[in-house]
């Protein structure tokens, strides 16, 4: 998370810890984070998927959590 922060990176995981440490401890990438929420898919899919979303102009992603999931995409600004 500091690296992120110090490089101004986005966070890409699938560890929904990062909302904690974002809400609950006020870390703030301010690339933002993308948190794939997804427990079987095939090993090309999450890099098509962030490629896809992060290409889509209707989103931003600075100061934001973004949640991919089934469901769809939301987003907390923090």
């Amino acid at each position: 998370m500091e690296i992120a922060i110090s490089e101004d990176r986005t966070i890409v995981t699938f560890d929904r810890d990062y909302s904690e440490l974002i809400f609950k401890f006020g870390y703030k990438p301010q690339a933002g984070v993308i948190y794939l929420r997804f427990d079987e898919y095939p090993p090309i899919f999450p890099g098509q998927l962030v490629h896809k979303v992060i290409e889509n102009e209707e989103l931003e992603f600075v100061n934001r959590l973004t949640v991919i999931d089934e469901r769809g995409i939301r987003q907390r600004k923090y």
